[in-house]
């Protein structure tokens, strides 16, 4: 898949947005505030001016975008434990 530059805007919404999935998703009863930071989280994204572009068209920007978010969470995971 090509690198696609991403604006950082864009970025933190979907690194908020997984965040607040996985907050939501580990909650054993639903929150409703939970619930609405996601849904103004998935508008903002959804309706990002990125995606009119011609870099941005293509769907697999999209799922680029996400395993993007997803490769910088595992690296600060990774990068915070210490070897003992």
């Amino acid at each position: 898949m090509a690198h696609t530059a991403f604006p950082s805007d864009l970025v933190e919404a979907q690194r908020a947005w997984d965040r607040t999935y996985a907050e939501l998703a580990a909650r054993e009863v639903p929150y409703t505030a939970l619930r609405r930071r996601l849904l103004r989280l998935s508008c903002r994204l959804a309706a990002h001016p990125f995606w009119g572009t011609d870099r941005g068209r293509s769907p697999a920007a999209r799922v680029e975008l996400r395993e993007l978010v997803r490769s910088q969470e595992e690296g600060e995971t990774h990068g915070r434990r210490s070897p003992h």
